[in-house]
């Protein structure tokens, strides 16, 4: 790493890509040059695409492995990488077929096949990992290869298929080094990303490489990375203010971001579309004390999103009363319709007409940093206002927390989400549909049949009513209770450019986009 720097320049605020100044366009495109180090809160669950669902391991799946297609910065069609072209045969949205790009090599010099891509999709559904992607391939019924060409059949029409092999549940593993029905265990990725993982020490660091085999979408010559792990956004920020890091992203604290400031000529800051949410998560599963849809709603009447905004997140966050977030296309206001302020007396009279005895006893998980701890706080002294509620709290580190949520360990669990893909649908079926990422036993036949017809629909904008009705119906059951959503920032050095492409919206964590000034 560099000696330390004097920060200086502006702040500049972006939304996607805007007009932008000389530092940001002519970055040092050398690979020799020193690594520049980027410390993140967001941890790494698994290296393996097949075990993690996660902003943390993502941001590494980005950048090592290659997927069929991706997303340029500031579009939301994604666009062949790995692949030639990919299109659907017809317009019944049920087969979508991928020319492979020749030449794409692993870091062991085993060239990529069809028969790789195959097996990539297949192990994730077949090992289906409690904390993993399968949900997101809920229409994928085969995948067939055949000489450079990839075709996947689909169980009914899914004209959201190509948003979701984008991501990082669609990454190419090298078939000989994944197991086909286990996880691949150690610290190693083998992947044909812009970057080979050159070593990893879990929880700490990620030494990227830039990959001089690598052949696709991304045109810039990447710049060394690497990634630091902190334990949670006051570790990252004392990292930054001590300039032991060059870029501080996914999260500061919301007292830091609150304190940002446009005329400071000590750094600058970049601002992405807030596609990140937060969501009170309620496990209806037979057993919980929240399986009562009677409870669920009186836990909605008791939440003041407006207090924790202000409060907990020192206004870095919008009140959100919605499944998809604003800025989305089919976003609304059904959870502020259904429980438009905070009313206990609602929620007494609610549980009283039902016949639950109070106070209910729930165990609310959270994952056991800064901010969300004192969410967690917050939300406990809301709920129990009034003897309604009676809350015991369970933090736990990151990686036991998506184990013991996805077994259903928790009556209740707070859970951030940031946007695989830049599409309502993944803000729906994986949160609400059956088999949902979240794992809270939700399941409901007319809200399934919703989503359905939301995939079917070639121009997404068809789709508003289905998601409104989607987003109605969800409020009316209550598997869980929207929160807020935000922005995310990105801070850098007065010697890096390109903090402002790191991240847009659409799960694409753009390391490549980092250089030297």
């Amino acid at each position: 790493m560099r000696s330390i720097r004097v920060r200086i320049l502006a702040i500049v605020l972006t939304l996607a890509v805007v007009g932008v100044g000389a530092w940001q366009l002519l970055p040092d495109d050398s690979a020799d040059a020193e690594p520049i180090v980027v410390g993140t809160s967001d941890v790494v669950t698994s290296l393996d695409p097949a075990g993690a669902y996660d902003a943390g391991s993502w941001g590494v799946f980005s950048n090592v492995y290659q997927t069929l297609l991706t997303y340029q910065l500031g579009s939301t069609e994604p666009v062949p990488d790995a692949a030639e072209e990919c299109s659907f045969t017809s317009d019944e949205a049920v087969e979508y077929v991928c020319t492979l790009r020749e030449g794409l090599k692993f870091p062991s010099g085993r060239e990529m096949t069809a028969e790789d891509v195959k097996y990539s999709f297949e192990r994730v559904v077949a090992i289906d990992s409690e904390v993993g992607p399968a949900s997101l391939f809920t229409t994928l019924e085969s995948v067939k290869a055949d000489g450079d060409e990839v075709t996947f059949r689909l169980s009914s029409p899914d004209a959201t298929f190509p948003f979701k092999v984008a991501t990082g549940a669609g990454a190419i593993v090298d078939s000989t080094l994944y197991p086909e029905k286990e996880l691949r265990g150690g610290n190693k990725a083998d992947g044909t990303g812009p970057y080979r993982l050159a070593s990893y020490k879990e929880g700490k660091e990620a030494v990227l490489e830039p990959n001089p085999d690598y052949r696709g979408a991304v045109e810039e010559k990447p710049a060394p990375v690497t990634l630091r792990y902190f334990h949670d956004s006051e570790s990252l920020d004392k990292a930054w203010k001590a300039g032991r890091i060059d870029v501080a992203s996914r999260q500061l604290p919301p007292d830091t971001i609150a304190g940002l400031s446009t005329t400071d000529p000590d750094y600058r800051v970049s601002e992405s579309s807030g596609s990140t949410t937060n969501n009170l998560v309620l496990n209806v599963q037979d057993g919980s004390p929240l399986a009562d849809t009677s409870v669920r709603k009186a836990m909605a009447w008791m939440i003041d999103r407006e207090k924790i905004a202000a409060k907990v997140m020192q206004g870095s966050v919008e009140p959100l009363y919605s499944l998809i977030p604003a800025g989305f296309t089919g976003h609304n206001t059904a959870f502020f319709d259904a429980f438009p302020e905070r009313d206990p007396g609602k929620a007494r009279e609610l549980l009283q007409q039902a016949g639950v005895q109070t106070p209910v006893r729930i165990e609310l998980g959270f994952p056991r940093t800064g901010a969300r701890e004192q969410e967690a706080y917050e939300l406990k002294e809301q709920l129990e206002e009034g003897g309604l509620f009676l809350v015991q709290l369970e933090g736990r580190e990151w990686a036991d927390f998506q184990k013991q949520y996805a077994q259903g360990k928790f009556d209740a669990y707070t859970v951030g989400w940031i946007a695989d893909y830049p599409d309502a649908d993944n803000f729906s079926a994986v949160l609400i549909g059956t088999d949902n990422g979240m794992k809270n036993g939700f399941s409901d036949k007319r809200i399934d049949e919703l989503i359905l017809q939301s995939q079917s629909f070639g121009e997404r904008v068809r789709a508003v009513r289905t998601f409104e009705e989607i987003q109605r119906r969800t409020a009316e059951h209550v598997p869980m209770i929207p929160l807020w959503q935000r922005k995310e920032y990105t801070v850098t050095s007065k010697d890096v450019g390109g903090g402002q492409y790191l991240s847009d919206g659409t799960g694409v964590y753009r390391l490549w986009r980092l250089g030297w000034l």
